[in-house]
């Protein structure tokens, strides 16, 4: 194998991530690394909509499945984690594939922490952009990585104060002692991020048929077994279903719920990658013949 390089598979929910990493893997001889948020989570296969058993045995798969629920999980753990996957991979002799819709875990591995001077004149338009599609607690992760002193003196949760120090954070010529991290860059390792870019009524679809699925495979009975206290328990799906059990919602409304949910998050992923400045839109049927020509792939012997 030639120098070592990375795919990076995003895309929305429902987009068909987990199937085209796993096609891409078997062409290419890669394995996947996770990069969801939710789907490091044990015990939460449905709400996550992590990939099937079937799925993880077609392809090896790194950092899925694999924290307690009530753990907490960092970025900087993540990129650091990814990387020593990324690692062990490369020794085998394959590719390695990321895949996943977490913008914010994505950032942390490439070293796109620091924002691009490109988008400097407008910091403050972006960080309310970034509040409107990360929660707060991304927000105040991205603060202790770039200024770890003022981190510390804020709460976590207080979402003004903490986009105020990030914009001061980030701004041209601010100087801080930034938190080491472990990146794709400082690795020298090249990488190449896709975003599938699928039509909108095609996504939309995707989603009404991916809840059915959720409902009928038993995210109520999984929500209740997770509890509210678990950390993912805001993913979407957990609080809908959560309020069904309560009876806040019928059936019908838990379904008309799920479905408005996921579309807006859908929404979100899609306008937070419109954002980044090095992402490439394609879509699915194009990413094996550009893999091809940006990263000199070749597909496997059989």
């Amino acid at each position: 194998m030639s120098s070592p390089t990375v795919l990076i598979l995003a895309g929305t929910t429902a987009s068909g991530k987990t199937e085209l990493a796993i096609e891409l893997a078997r062409k290419f001889d890669a394995e996947i690394v996770g990069a969801d948020s939710r789907q490091i989570y044990r015990e939460m296969p449905i709400g996550t909509a992590a990939p099937s058993p079937q799925q993880l045995a077609a392809v090896p798969h790194h950092l899925v499945g694999f924290l307690d629920p009530f753990e907490r999980y960092s970025a900087a753990r993540y990129a650091s984690d990814a990387l020593d996957a990324i690692g062990a991979i490369h020794r085998r002799g394959k590719h390695a594939i990321v895949a996943g819709g977490t913008g914010f875990y994505i950032r942390a591995l490439t070293g796109g922490i620091a924002l691009a001077p490109q988008y400097d004149a407008g910091l403050r338009d972006r960080l309310a952009l970034e509040a409107m599609l990360h929660p707060v607690e991304f927000l105040a992760e991205w603060l202790a990585l770039r200024d770890p002193r003022r981190a510390g003196e804020l709460h976590a949760t207080d979402t003004y104060r903490v986009l105020r120090a990030l914009e001061i954070a980030l701004a041209p010529g601010h100087t801080i002692r930034e938190a080491p991290l472990r990146t794709l860059t400082s690795e020298r390792l090249a990488w190449l991020l896709v975003f599938l870019d699928l039509p909108w009524p095609t996504i939309d679809l995707r989603i009404s048929e991916r809840v059915n699925a959720m409902i009928e495979g038993g995210v109520v009975n999984e929500a209740e077994r997770i509890g509210s206290a678990a950390v993912a328990a805001n993913a979407v799906g957990y609080p809908q279903a959560l309020a069904y059990l309560r009876g806040w919602s019928t059936r019908g409304e838990l379904r008309e719920s799920l479905e408005r949910a996921t579309r807006r998050y859908a929404r979100r992923q899609r306008a937070w990658f419109r954002s980044e400045p090095l992402t490439v839109w394609l879509a699915p049927e194009r990413v094996a013949e550009v893999v091809r020509e940006k990263l000199g792939w070749s597909a496997k012997r059989k």
